[in-house]
């Protein structure tokens, strides 16, 4: 019965180390352009005008930051459905350029049915720091998202990769 214990013992002081007091998940939602995502904190939003190669829009950033890791949700309404495979390139452009990044063929996990989908990978260096970029852009009819994590590769683990990117669900 004793060792019984220690291992109940041992695995529940094996989950606690686990988990890091730091990462409070919570559903955080899009306000103009709706989604539902888990961020490991509480979100700021903000939005302002951007110009994806030509295409004038107004994205709102709902974003949340932990360690240095940014956790972040963009959203943004086309004036056109057709537009969408230049906005999709030209956000993947300007994340990459953010870093100077180089792209890696890293799988990103989870996916999102009845979208057009492009993932990228990518690392670089941003803020005199090496960097990971880890995005989905997304679009659905007219609406646009960018869904990612930047930050010190080290400080970016599997698991919270798995829970924000597994998360997102565009309404």
């Amino acid at each position: 019965m004793r060792s019984f214990h220690l291992i109940v013992l041992s695995c529940t002081l094996a989950l606690l180390a686990a988990c890091s007091p730091k990462y409070n998940w919570r559903e955080a939602h899009g306000d103009r352009i709706q989604f539902t995502v888990l961020l490991p904190a509480k979100p700021a939003s903000f939005s302002r005008q951007i110009d994806l190669n030509g295409i004038p829009v107004a994205m709102t950033m709902t974003a949340a930051e932990i360690d240095d890791v940014t956790f972040a949700v963009g959203a943004a309404e086309l004036a056109d459905a057709a537009q969408a495979p230049q906005g999709l390139a030209s956000m993947r452009t300007a994340l990459i350029n953010n870093i100077g990044g180089t792209v890696r063929a890293t799988p990103i996990p989870g996916k999102t049915e009845g979208a057009q989908v492009l993932d990228v990978v990518a690392t670089g260096v941003a803020r005199g720091r090496p960097m990971v970029l880890m995005a989905r852009l997304i679009a659905k009819d007219k609406r646009i998202y960018q869904v990612l994590i930047v930050g010190e590769e080290k400080a970016v683990t599997p698991e919270n990769i798995e829970t924000f990117f597994t998360s997102f669900k565009p309404v």
